[in-house]
């Protein structure tokens, strides 16, 4: 948690040196689902927290695990495999919740919605520049394409960035949720603002 603080800091400083004239190096946390590295840039991160007192919602998709109670305010929590279709995500000692905020467009507003993201594991935050990511595949992938911002080469490896903006889609959830559900009404964020 530290480690996401420090690196916030750090990217939100003016840069210097080398950095400053190229302009091409993100921070990213990186996680593990279902044994693949993937990995998010930090500015979307608020916090990370250890799996554990969720509550499940009736009548919510699988991808849906629940909500929890994040200081005073309800966050639902989406199961990143069962959202890659890959079936639910086990929970063991290391199993995480990385909470992201994103922005959402409310007609002449812009409103800020936490979600909370269940992950097998959190690694680290590493250094990742531009120059060494890659256009997705066009074909081939474990997930959806437009999931998929590029392909990071890190050690050897790559390491998967993952297009929040897409992955949490709340309108797209919503409406696989109503499709799922039969036609019945899912708005997250409504609800969310309404239970806190």
């Amino acid at each position: 948690m530290g480690a996401i603080i420090e690196a916030k800091k750090r990217s939100g400083e003016v840069l210097t040196g080398e950095m400053k004239d190229s302009g091409v190096t993100g921070q990213y946390l990186t996680f593990v689902l279902g044994g693949e590295v993937y990995a998010l840039e930090i500015l979307h991160i608020k916090e990370i927290i250890q799996y554990g007192d969720l509550t499940e919602v009736p009548m919510m998709p699988s991808f849906i695990r629940g909500v929890i109670n994040l200081r005073g305010k309800v966050v639902p929590v989406v199961d990143m495999t069962a959202r890659f279709g890959k079936g639910i995500t086990n929970v063991a000692r290391r199993t995480s919740i990385v909470i992201i905020e994103m922005a959402q467009e409310n007609e002449d507003e812009t409103e800020k919605q936490s979600i909370g993201v269940m992950v097998d594991a959190v690694n680290e935050v590493v250094d990742i520049a531009n120059a060494d990511i890659e256009p997705p595949p066009a074909f081939g992938g474990r997930i959806r394409q437009d999931f998929i911002s590029g392909m990071a080469k890190r050690n050897g490896r790559f390491i998967i960035v993952l297009n929040l903006a897409q992955v949490l889609s709340v309108e797209e959830m919503s409406a696989l949720g109503s499709s799922m559900l039969g036609g019945a009404e899912l708005n997250i964020s409504a609800e969310s603002e309404h239970e806190a």
